[in-house]
């Protein structure tokens, strides 16, 4: 689809912006669901968990060999082994509900089945961080109808340009929820697979 704000000079730059700002929300979107458990072992359940690292707080797969060699299990290999402790309590810290196993050189984290309650409350959270998102792209969506609006009043846009410039942030705004929309109902169903 061409886009009317792409070819218009003083619209462009806003127009990148916008889908720049609007995907980088539906990334952190999936990021999010990427982190989110599913009944299944995956490495990627610790992307949100940071461990105090020499002061800064550092993602566990920059300090460690993450891999998930079974499917209710998870083991981090860190190429420090002297931050075993550290990375024991942030994960416990994180309230995901694992219990850590240390031997001194690897971490095992047994990844429990879910219950049927604790698919609904993942659930419950997975369409609390896509309402989040949401309105993350609705205030993009209100930032760009600002800026329009305002190139209108300056008269360096047309009000016919304003209008299809306006129309497009919307149909812009409409895909990305609906992508986000998306990827909500396939990761429920993932989780609620039993």
């Amino acid at each position: 689809m061409a886009s009317f704000m792409d070819g218009n000079p003083a619209l462009k730059s806003l127009s990148s912006d916008l889908r720049r700002r609007m995907d980088q929300a539906v990334a952190d979107f999936q990021a999010n669901l990427a982190a989110t458990r599913t009944g299944r072992a995956s490495v990627h359940m610790l992307d949100q968990i940071k461990v105090d690292y020499y002061g800064s707080p550092t993602p566990i797969n920059q300090m460690a060999q993450v891999s998930a060699p079974e499917p209710q299990l998870i083991v981090i290999s860190p190429w420090d082994p002297t931050i075993l402790k550290e990375i024991d309590k942030a994960i416990q810290a994180a309230g995901l509900g694992f219990n850590p196993q240390s031997d001194g050189k690897i971490i095992r984290i047994p990844v429990p089945p879910m219950t049927e309650e604790r698919r609904r409350e993942v659930c419950k959270h997975i369409n609390k961080v896509l309402e989040e998102h949401r309105t993350a792209i609705r205030n993009v969506r209100r930032d760009g109808n600002d800026a329009l609006k305002k190139l209108a009043r300056e008269k360096k846009v047309s009000e016919d340009d304003e209008k299809r410039a306006l129309e497009e942030v919307q149909k812009m705004t409409d895909a990305e929820i609906r992508r986000m929309e998306e990827l909500s109902q396939k990761k429920e169903a993932e989780v609620m697979q039993v």
